[in-house]
């Protein structure tokens, strides 16, 4: 039986990099660094030539996963490969939701640093989280993010 998450994963070109947007511009905490380049990474990710750089991040207020981290942030040192297409509407794509408290001002923040957005946010009209906000943004390595605002929610 599946219980839950362990975490999500993402493969980067500049695991540095990615790692100021992630801990500097979006406020998660690296929890750990490590390099593998071990038989059983090598079998695991089915490169005989595997060797990784791996950085594990989560978020100081939030309850984390059964591993003590959300995302991991991978960059293959070997082998290097070309980057997919970005976007989202090809069958390997995938993104990530983040929680946001206010989502246009989040939006104005990121927009400053330099952050490219696919959108402007837009207003939840219908289903379970109309009346609150979200958009989506790209990573430095063109990685689909989406920030949601939930919607205010009556008090049981």
């Amino acid at each position: 039986m599946i219980t839950g998450i362990w975490h999500f994963s993402f493969t980067v070109s500049d695991l540095e990099r990615s790692l100021d947007f992630y801990t500097g511009l979006l406020g998660m905490k690296l929890v750990h660094r490590q390099d593998q380049s071990s038989d059983y990474t090598r079998k695991l990710v089915g490169y005989p030539d595997a060797d990784l750089r791996v950085a594990l991040l989560g978020f100081e207020r939030s309850p984390s996963s059964p591993s003590g981290h959300v995302l991991e942030l991978i960059q293959y040192r070997s082998p290097v490969c070309p980057p997919h297409p970005a976007g989202t509407a090809y069958p390997n794509s995938a993104h990530l939701a983040l929680v946001a408290d206010d989502a246009l001002r989040e939006y104005q923040r990121l927009l400053a640093a330099g952050v490219q957005f696919r959108s402007e946010p837009v207003a939840i009209t219908s289903g379970i989280n109309r009346g609150g906000y979200t958009v989506y943004l790209l990573d430095p390595d063109g990685i689909t993010l989406e920030l949601v605002q939930p919607p205010p929610r009556a008090n049981s």
